[in-house]
């Protein structure tokens, strides 16, 4: 029984840096209405950002606290997600308002190419790491219950913990505040948004800025547990099974789908895993994906797409 609460513990831990990424792909859909293919080079690029500017920030300062660096990193590189969100919508979007959805989920591959090449000329193309001060040490808990206690990560516990104030907070905004009242209109219909003079411009700007301060955060997370490198952009194709699964336009969604497919990847392959062979862990959020796909294409929590001719 033990064994089995750690496992489940360590996947719902994984699910939720799953569910990080997810978020992102959630707002840029709710906002747009396009699957945003560059999310995955955002959060490599934002934490890039927060590993170079934590080590560059001491020297150009002469800061010593390790706590008052990586403020000041986070700041900076919060700003540089923000001015990258501004950038995207005066070159590329603000040229595709009421285009076809096809059209705008091309130009979010290019802006992912971008960002890639972007970052290894701004930030190199080294293993960074990043320190936040996140407890790394294992610690034992309920050991008056199981023999030997359940071994948790304070680590996974305290990503969890950020993850879960940050959904809060998102789904806060989303529904009562006016800025998130208009993220949710201009979704529905462009022109419909801008007649009643939603600017869709500045709308754009926030979601991307906000999409982009949870990759900051989810690369944050990520670099801090296994480092950052360029092989993080395909986290984005980890959490592709999270939105199909969650729905496309639902926040609490994402970290639902994002929970379901840690814990059942971690399951699969202790469980499974001997009666099928190896690698399970890697395809089963696909193949549990595709099941959704053919019977409930819209997700667990996404809106149910009725079009009247």
């Amino acid at each position: 029984m033990a064994f089995f609460l750690e496992t489940l513990f360590g996947g719902l831990m994984t699910g939720m840096l799953y569910s990080l990424v997810a978020l992102g792909f959630v707002l840029i859909f709710k906002a747009s209405g396009v699957f945003n293919f560059a999310q995955g080079a955002m959060v490599l690029i934002a934490a890039l950002a927060m590993a170079r500017l934590s080590e560059w920030i001491p020297r150009w300062l002469g800061i010593e606290s390790l706590f008052l660096a990586n403020v000041l990193a986070f700041v900076f590189a919060a700003v540089f997600m923000w001015l990258i969100a501004v950038a995207i919508e005066r070159w590329v979007l603000r040229y595709l308002v009421n285009q076809e959805g096809t059209t705008l989920l091309m130009a979010t591959i290019g802006i992912s190419y971008f960002l890639d090449g972007m970052g290894q000329i701004l930030f190199g193309s080294n293993v960074y790491t990043i320190d936040v001060g996140m407890p790394k040490d294992p610690v034992f808990i309920l050991d008056t219950v199981f023999e030997g206690g359940l071994l948790i990560s304070l680590e996974d516990l305290t990503a969890a913990g950020v993850s879960a104030l940050l959904v809060a907070a998102l789904a806060f905004f989303f529904q009562y505040t006016s800025v998130g009242r208009a993220l949710r209109a201009v979704a529905d219909d462009h022109q419909a948004a801008q007649s009643i003079g939603i600017p869709l411009n500045r709308i754009w700007v926030v979601v991307w800025t906000v999409a982009g301060l949870v990759a900051l955060v989810a690369g944050i997370i990520w670099g801090s547990k296994f480092g950052v490198q360029f092989t993080l952009s395909t986290a984005a194709l980890r959490a592709l099974p999270v939105v199909i699964l969650g729905g496309l336009t639902s926040v609490p969604g994402a970290i639902i789908g994002g929970l379901i497919i840690g814990v059942g990847e971690k399951l699969s392959e202790i469980y499974l895993g001997p009666f099928v062979g190896g690698g399970i862990e890697i395809w089963f959020a696909y193949m549990l994906a595709l099941v959704f796909l053919l019977f409930r294409p819209q997700g667990l929590f996404g809106e149910k797409i009725i079009d009247r001719v």
